[in-house]
Formats: structure tokens, C-alpha cells, sequence
């Protein structure tokens, strides 16, 4: 996936009111090279929420999502959380693109989030605003063929097979909550391109901890098919306890695997380290520059990895 795009949303600035369809667009293809969003966003309603239109999708493009999802699901053992594991199991979501109403059901009952269809990236304070809502925005278009090892956009298998399990873990849930509620608190405070760093390394790139030593639950890290496992055995990275600070100083790659990985112990120390108030971290941070990608400060522990 490309992430210039992904970046370009979630640091394209936009509020509220001053953001229309056509502003978004405009501040996407400005800060992505000239990308143009693929998604057909003439029936979106105001909070850019589409129908699925499941029937829509034709017997060639289940097929494609059961490769993605046999290549992903051969490569997860040792390396996945136990939870996301467990959970993509319960979804049973291998034979095609799932029916998302299916699936939210599912997901309500467990945590109390629901998915909505949207039909790409949507602009930050409605992303943020779902989040915010317990509502998870999922794609509903899928990539072509030829764009199997690369995309792009995030399409519905990155964000249905790479975010949506996780959400069934009450503690990542809560969390996730929170930070939507918090991203929008961001953007009247010039937080969001720190509060963007966060997500990065946590939702799309995070490691956590287990008693056999690291795993994934990072969906940008989980729907890849070779980042999931250079991220765990590759000599070329850092893995560096996770530090709310830190994290939100440090750049991040948007061309390349990461340079840098953050390891959580677990979901709750997510949850506890990124409760408090960031009004003051943001303004601690702005007096300081930004970290490259590949920083090891004096003192930090680049952590092993057997």
C-alpha cells in the first residue's frame, strides 16, 4: 500500500467547516503527487457512508480476496497477536468478500462497534468522528489483480482483514474510541501531525509483546505480505520499547518498510499510556524536531529479537 495516501489523509488538515468533497480531494492529490481517490463518492450521504451493494461484486473478485486472504492467513501463525488470530478464525470471512452488516453484527455484540462502507479515504473529521462513535469506516471497493502486492489506496481487504479483528478485543476497542475522540480534540490544538505519528506506529505498525516474544497488531503490518515478517526478523529495523513521546517526535517511512517499530507489553498499557491529556505533550513536541525514521537515542534499548 501506498502510504503517501494514507498520509495525506490523516494529516490533510481539514476541519469541519471549511471541508468540502471537493476540498478533500484537492488536499489529498496535494500532498500524495497528483493521486486521484478511486472510489465513487457520488452517493455518499453526509457523513461519506455508502452501501456495500455486496451482490455488486462479481465471482472474480471473491476469488482475488480468497488468495489475499490464503497468502495472509499461511503467514500469520508466529507472528500475529493471539487475539487477531482468534478472531479472524471467528469471523470465518476466507471464501469472499464479507457481508459487512454480517460482520458488524457480530462485532456489536462483542464491543459494541459497528462498520460502515465508505468508498475510500474520507476526510479526518469524519474519520475521526467514527472512531469517535464506535463506527469502523471499511472500503468497499477491492484492488485489481495486478495490484496484489501493492496498492495504492487501503481497499477493503486492508482495512476489513487488517483493522477489523482487532476491534474484538474490548481493551484495542476502548482505545481506539478514544483516540478518535482525541484526534478531533487535535485538530484545534496543531496536534494532528503528532497525533498521526501515534496511529502509525500503533493501529498500522505496532508490535506487542507475548510470552513466545514479539507479534504484530498493526494492520498496515498484518494485510502485507512481506512486511509481517521483516518486521519481526530483520536486523535492519529498531524495536523500541513504546513511549508515547517518543513516538509522537518520530517521522515515519512512507516508501519503504518501517525503519522503526514500537513495542507495546500490551493492550492495557496502549490504553493507560495514551489516556492522559496531550495538550502538553503537543506543545512540549512543537519546541522540539522532529526524529528521523531510523533514530536510536543515547540510553534506548533496541530490543531483541528472539
Amino acid at each position: 500500500m501506498n502510504a503517501k495516501v494514507m498520509e495525506a489523509n490523516l494529516e490533510s488538515g481539514l476541519s469541519a467547516a471549511d471541508s468540502n468533497t471537493d476540498d478533500f480531494f484537492a488536499a489529498v492529490a496535494e500532498k500524495s503527487d497528483g493521486t486521484v481517490l478511486r472510489g465513487d463518492y457520488s452517493k455518499i450521504d453526509d457523513q461519506y457512508v455508502v452501501k456495500q451493494d455486496w451482490d455488486a461484486y462479481t465471482p472474480e473478485q471473491h476469488a482475488l480476496w480468497r488468495r489475499l486472504y490464503q497468502r495472509q492467513a499461511k503467514l500469520i501463525p508466529g507472528r500475529a497477536c493471539d487475539v487477531f488470530i482468534e478472531s479472524l478464525e471467528a469471523l470465518n470471512i476466507g471464501d469472499g468478500i464479507p457481508r459487512f452488516e454480517e460482520s458488524s453484527a457480530l462485532l456489536f455484540k462483542a464491543t459494541g462497534w459497528t462498520l460502515v462502507a465508505v468508498p475510500g479515504l474520507v476526510p479526518d473529521h469524519i474519520f475521526f468522528g467514527h472512531l469517535a462513535n464506535r463506527r469502523f469506516p471499511v472500503t468497499v471497493w477491492l484492488r485489481d489483480p495486478e495490484e496484489f502486492d501493492y496498492i495504492v489506496e487501503p481497499d477493503v481487504f486492508h482495512d476489513f482483514f487488517g483493522h477489523v479483528p482487532l476491534l474484538f478485543n474490548p481493551i484495542f476497542a476502548d482505545h481506539l474510541q478514544d483516540y478518535g475522540k482525541g484526534a478531533l480534540k487535535a485538530m484545534k490544538l496543531g496536534g494532528l501531525g503528532m497525533l498521526a505519528r501515534l496511529y502509525w506506529y500503533t493501529v498500522e505498525f505496532g508490535l506487542i509483546q507475548s510470552p513466545e516474544g514479539l507479534r504484530v497488531y498493526g494492520a498496515g503490518i498484518l494485510s502485507s505480505g512481506g512486511e509481517i515478517e521483516h518486521c519481526l526478523t530483520s536486523p535492519a529495523s529498531l524495536r523500541l520499547p513504546f513511549d508515547v513521546e517518543r513516538v509522537m517526535r518520530t517521522l515515519y517511512k512512507i516508501d519503504s518498510y518501517q525503519e522503526t517499530y514500537f513495542v507495546i507489553n500490551d493492550f492495557q498499557q496502549l490504553f493507560d499510556d495514551t489516556a492522559p491529556d496531550f495538550t502538553p505533550i503537543y506543545e512540549r513536541l512543537k519546541a522540539l524536531e522532529p526524529l528521523p525514521a531510523n533514530t536510536l537515542l543515547p540510553g534506548e534499548t533496541n530490543l531483541s529479537l528472539k
